[in-house]
């Protein structure tokens, strides 16, 4: 067996190319989730010159980088501020801490809605009831009560916190319903709307917390059948009301907020790329947000392909949005069917653990730069709740009756991926793995690098990582996601 000191008298021994591909200290830290260990700190392993190749081994290249990454993280809706609001002052900080210091959940992009969506504690815009084009009565008060408070909490402990918003309706009178809940915005209001649109942005900045980027548009493609906040956008609408009135108003005032388009689902994606065929309408898009309820995930890729200056945002949904799927598919990144999914399978937590660690992978390798879970809170009956949608669960739980906090399944597939995949970080080559063993890698901004592996197979893996002239080999138990990281 070789000891560590033999490892490092090996590690200086290696060529000096070698020596920089496997990092200065030749140590590589081990965080795991499998059984009952969350997140846990293992033996650290070594790299070692490396021998013959195991078959499905992974190889990694540094070199060969990919998409930016903005991190991963969650929806701050008006019902999870609401129900961190409930807390204490002290366990309130204390919640926040956890959910984005660096030195814990850490998350690095978190969703947040314009007006109500249907998870909040009551239906509201910032300009309700009678037509209003002046936007004399806009307000943001019933932002003021808990979400703005918690935001700057958040940017305070995470400066690289990267804020995405979201509309799930304009106000009532400037839609044909006349109404909040489906129906679509009235052409002749573009141009009120996007000023109402600016002026959130304004109110927003002005009380300390500015706004990263856009959607005219939460889910554009269904208006959910009145049941619930929603609004649907036609494709030449959303071409017009971006390419002349949203994108101009935030460049007239000088908004430095991107536009993300669509803000839906897989299946849309030759709609994607007919509409940014449009001159006009493609210069003010930043990228696409995309969410994962139809479609198949390569999706992603094919707008990539077609468009390589437009990035992939994943802004909605679960990292078990997908319930069934080709283990070898998460691996390599290829197709991924959500439509195939047994509807509400009922899975053990490491099962759905590991799922959810070879989805985000799957992400990543189809050029996301993040990935946003839906509510961050809830209480144990998925309230508040002013929707159709009555089986949602938060990423945690707050107790309505004893405030105590519960962390999903969700919660630790998001921690191995806030850790490794940070605002700023890079997504670099891994190539292998097999069919049992999603993996994704990437290089911090201070040089770190991560490797998150998935073994979403029933056994455990033995896996052999080869990194320029040298290796390291492990066993990832049965349905786990492993961290490994060196410098």
């Amino acid at each position: 067996m070789l000891t560590t000191s033999g490892a490092a008298a090996l590690f200086s021994a290696l060529p000096a190319t070698a020596q920089t591909l496997a990092g200065g200290a030749g140590t590589i830290s081990v965080r795991r989730t499998a059984g009952t260990e969350m997140f846990a700190d293992q033996p650290a392993l070594q790299w070692r010159p490396a021998g013959a190749p195991l078959d499905d081994a992974i190889t990694l290249d540094p070199s060969r980088t990919y998409q930016e990454m903005l991190g991963f993280g969650g929806a701050l809706t008006d019902a999870s501020a609401y129900m961190i609001n409930q807390l204490d002052a002290g366990a309130r900080e204390k919640l926040m801490h956890e959910l984005y210091h660096p030195s814990e959940l850490g998350m690095g992009v978190t969703r947040i809605c314009i007006g109500s969506s249907d998870f909040a504690t009551r239906m509201y815009s910032y300009d309700e009831g009678e037509p209003d084009p002046e936007l004399k009565r806009f307000s943001i008060d019933q932002d003021k009560q808990y979400i703005l408070p918690q935001l700057r909490l958040a940017r305070k402990l995470n400066p690289d916190l990267f804020l995405l918003a979201s509309p799930w309706s304009p106000p009532g009178w400037m839609k044909a319903s006349g109404t909040m809940l489906g129906g679509s915005l009235k052409p002749k209001n573009f141009g009120v709307y996007g000023r109402y649109l600016v002026k959130f942005l304004k109110a927003y900045e002005a009380e300390g917390v500015p706004v990263d980027a856009i959607t005219s548009q939460n889910e554009v493609d269904t208006d959910q059948d009145a049941r619930m906040p929603a609004c649907v956008w036609a494709q030449e609408h959303e071409i017009v009301f971006v390419s002349q009135q949203l994108g101009p108003a935030l460049a007239a005032n000088n908004l430095k907020t991107k536009i993300w388009m669509l803000d839906h689902n897989w299946n849309l994606w030759g709609r994607v790329i007919n509409s940014l065929e449009e001159p006009a309408f493609n210069k003010y898009i930043d990228g696409v947000a995309w969410h994962p309820y139809l479609g198949t995930i390569d999706a992603m890729s094919r707008v990539h392909d077609a468009f390589p200056d437009k990035h992939a945002y994943w802004t909605e949904g679960s990292f078990n949005s997908v319930g069934a799927f080709s283990a070898g598919g998460l691996a390599g990144g290829a197709p991924l069917a959500s439509t195939d999914a047994p509807k509400r399978e009922v899975l053990p937590p490491n099962v759905r653990i590991a799922r959810g660690g070879a989805l985000a992978a799957a992400a990543v390798r189809n050029w996301t730069r993040c990935f946003m879970l839906w509510n961050l809170v809830l209480d144990e009956n998925g309230n508040p709740n002013i929707g159709p949608f009555v089986h949602a669960r938060g990423t945690l739980t707050i107790d309505s009756k004893t405030r105590e906090i519960s962390r999903s399944t969700d919660y630790w597939v998001l921690k191995h991926y806030t850790h490794a995949a940070r605002r700023g970080s890079k997504r670099f080559s891994s190539q292998g793995g097999g069919d049992a063993v999603a993996h994704a890698a990437f290089t911090q901004r201070d040089g770190t690098k991560v490797l998150v592996l998935s073994n979403v197979s029933a056994v455990d893996k033995p896996v052999q990582i080869r990194l320029g002239g040298v290796m390291t080999q492990l066993t990832v138990p049965a349905h786990s996601i492993t961290n490994l990281s060196w410098v």
